[in-house]
């Protein structure tokens, strides 16, 4: 099957063809796979997916550790046209219920350590087949598929087939799934390869989880296409990427990795001599950050803005002649895609003016999964998509992120929506109402703290209610701070004042 398919692995196969034999991945410890691995391996599990009847359209639901044969199973879903689901490997069960009630997956891929509890549920739910993979690369899935045919005939796909669902949480009640199709994936990465320069020799450390878009699609997808060797560190380590950068050529970061980088004493341009490139994403980069990593790398770190509806929307140039890498920007709109600043009336913003953000292209999601009414409202009528994201563009057509008008909180790249916790606070006994706001953090980028209300006559204790939520939601999720107050800020119409708390506490994590 040549690259001209619809299917975005036979994209991926028909790049590294010529390079079968050569080390595709490296681990840690010292363990590789050439790309010949990659296709055998994702063969065998492919031929698995169709032996139990899983058909092109149904749902592999994914929550494991980070591994190379994790990795592997991404790649079966694609080349039999199964619509990939991975999931943060955080999430705890009352999240996990919901997302498989909303997916109903065929194939649910669990560590083994969560299996057991997760049995019950599945059965509930009639999900047909529970597997495990530990993050050695371990598991009643490699034991099912490792003695299968390695030849498969890569799935050809309709125009629009589903790759994976993407939940990204909502402003209101539950996570949302953002329907993600092959070309939807292609054309991004294909954009990515060009525009970011990559070349024959370049080496990607991969330091990214798997379960989001950096990780999975902009960080995989482009060496992929490019044939190129990734060193993979199963959680990211400071000390193991400075040790690996001087057999390296591209980074792909959060602003927190970037951080933790420059906490080491022996970061500095002689470390950093082979490196072309340092990208960074998922959330905002502080002008600290950004200068700081000049002075101490004499690299630019080229900044670039995405979503889990849409990959990369912009990025920061990467050659000279294009223009320089403005720090506090995400640099201008991608090769194809259309973005626009509007006002309340849906007029364009002049350049400068602030404005919501709205974006088309063959990189967005064609709409959220089983939820027509979010997409009547997310999508105007001319078909752009509304972002959430609230920014200006220059003259020059730089783009500046300046707020978020749903309220969305990142904190370590993750995706937090104040709505979602608050659901979860106000169901504890004795809480009456919270608001959820995020603020400054040096590590983080923001922090996540909560101002909870309690009803009448109950008296709360805000360490109690920290650990009562810790048991519901993913860590990242769960509020750094809580405080209990008499009484929300709101205005005439009754409407809590998130700008009024997010100055009151703005200096908590300084404090702290």
């Amino acid at each position: 099957m040549n690259a001209s398919t619809n299917n975005l692995y036979a994209k991926f196969h028909h790049a590294f063809a010529d390079a079968m034999s050569e080390v595709a991945i490296e681990t840690e410890d010292g363990q590789s796979w050439t790309f010949n691995d990659l296709h055998q391996q994702s063969a065998q599990m492919a031929n698995w997916l169709q032996a139990q009847g899983v058909a092109p359209g149904a749902r592999a639901m994914v929550q494991v550790e980070k591994s190379v044969p994790a990795l592997v199973f991404y790649l079966a879903c694609l080349r039999a046209g199964v619509v990939y689901v991975p999931l943060n490997t955080a999430y705890q069960s009352a999240e996990l219920a919901y997302f498989m009630e909303n997916a109903e997956p065929s194939v649910f891929v669990a560590d083994p350590s969560k299996v057991d509890g997760l049995r019950e549920l599945a059965a509930r739910i009639g999900v047909p087949h529970l597997l495990t993979l530990c993050g050695d690369g371990q598991g009643s899935l490699i034991d099912a598929t490792q003695s299968l045919s390695t030849e498969h005939n890569i799935q050809d796909l309709p125009s629009g087939n589903l790759a994976a669902i993407l939940y990204t949480s909502g402003t209101t009640g539950r996570s949302k799934g953002a329907q993600l199709t092959h070309s939807n994936l292609a054309s991004n990465a294909l954009t990515l390869h060009k525009l970011w320069g990559w070349k024959a020799g370049d080496v990607l450390i991969h330091a990214l989880p798997i379960f989001h878009v950096h990780g999975l699609f902009v960080a995989v997808h482009c060496a992929l296409l490019n044939a190129s060797k990734m060193l993979w560190m199963s959680k990211f380590s400071p000390q193991r990427t400075l040790e690996w950068l001087p057999r390296a050529t591209v980074f792909m970061g959060v602003p927190t990795l970037y951080v933790r980088l420059l906490q080491e004493s022996r970061l500095n341009p002689v470390a950093c001599a082979h490196m072309r490139l340092f990208i960074s994403g998922s959330a905002p980069l502080l002008a600290e950050t950004f200068r700081e990593w000049q002075d101490r790398t004499g690299h630019t770190i080229l900044e670039r803005y995405g979503m889990s509806e849409t990959t990369m929307l912009t990025s920061n140039p990467y050659a000279d002649k294009d223009g320089p890498r403005l720090g506090g920007t995400v640099g201008r709109a991608l090769p194809g895609v259309d973005l626009r600043c509007v006002s309340e009336h849906g007029e364009s913003c002049a350049p400068g003016d602030i404005g919501d953000i709205e974006v088309r292209g063959p990189n967005v999601f064609p709409g959220y999964w089983r939820m027509p009414e979010a997409n009547a409202k997310e999508f105007t009528a001319d078909g752009w998509f509304k972002t959430g994201d609230v920014g200006k563009i220059s003259a020059e057509g730089y783009v500046t992120i300046v707020g978020r008008s749903k309220d969305l909180i990142i904190t370590g790249g993750y995706n937090v929506y104040p709505a979602e916790v608050e659901g979860y606070i106000n169901d504890l006994p004795g809480v009456a109402e919270s608001a959820v706001i995020g603020c400054p953090h040096a590590d983080f980028g923001e922090g996540v703290v909560a101002v909870v209300v309690a009803k009448a006559g109950e008296k709360l204790n805000a360490e109690a209610l920290l650990q009562a939520i810790k048991s519901q939601i993913a860590n990242f999720k769960v509020p750094k701070h809580l405080f209990v107050v008499d009484e929300l800020p709101r205005n005439v119409m009754g409407k809590v004042q998130k700008k009024a708390l997010r100055e009151t506490y703005s200096g908590v994590f300084q404090r702290s």
